[in-house]
């Protein structure tokens, strides 16, 4: 599989406390799988606003990807979020890894304020939900560490790879965090795996994203 196409597929190490992060135990089960005729390469990125985003360019420039899907852990959510915007501001209620609490600034000085996800968010939502995998299409990736890197990825895809597919894709926590947080969902590994297969081979199978309703109304 040494000559195959890439796929760059991108998960965070643990924060906030937690032991654990489901995007990069998901990392770790699709590291090296064959999708669609590409293959998945992993990089782990650090939860923090810049080493995160640096980490990340740095593994785009070395795996020279066709897609890149980042993920990270949204621990209030029950269901598989594909964010469709990632936007110009960082605005941290709690500290990254390395200490530092940004507060209503810029992630980029004079880049747009906001992007959206290249990705086919509405034919991943459908493909998801057909296969048994609870999705939504969301509009928030927040204003911690996973939206900054949602903006650096399509921010350096605009300026230097326009012709790559990007996008950020939040999952929620596993049972075995879930169980610490009274009232949190969760959804097993396995079923993450699956979804995060799923969106990787539809967003490779579909070059038109699907022109359905899915917007909200508040």
């Amino acid at each position: 599989m040494a000559g195959l196409p890439r796929v760059l597929l991108t998960g965070f190490e643990p924060f906030g406390g937690e032991a654990i992060n489901p995007a990069l135990e998901v990392l770790h089960e699709l590291s090296g799988e064959r999708i669609a005729g590409h293959r998945v390469e992993p990089a782990a990125l650090p939860v923090c606003f810049e080493a995160g985003p640096r980490a990340l360019i740095e593994a785009i420039e070395r795996v020279n990807p066709r897609l890149v899907i980042c993920v990270g852990q949204a621990g209030g959510r029950t269901r598989v979020s594909i964010e469709r915007v990632a936007i110009n501001l960082a605005d941290a209620r709690i500290a990254d890894n390395a200490g530092a609490q940004p507060i209503d600034h810029a992630l980029i000085e004079a880049a747009p304020v906001a992007y959206f996800s290249s990705l086919p968010v509405k034919a991943i939502h459908a493909s998801l939900n057909q296969h048994g995998v609870p999705a939504e299409i969301s509009l928030s990736a927040g204003t911690f560490v996973c939206n900054a890197v949602f903006f650096a990825l399509m921010h350096h895809l605009a300026q230097r790879r326009p012709q790559v597919r990007g996008g950020f894709i939040h999952i929620p926590y596993l049972p075995e965090q879930a169980c610490r947080h009274a009232g949190a969902a969760s959804m097993a590994l396995g079923t993450l795996s699956k979804g995060l297969g799923i969106a990787i081979g539809t967003a490779l199978e579909t070059p038109t994203d699907l022109r359905i309703a899915g917007g909200v109304e508040c």
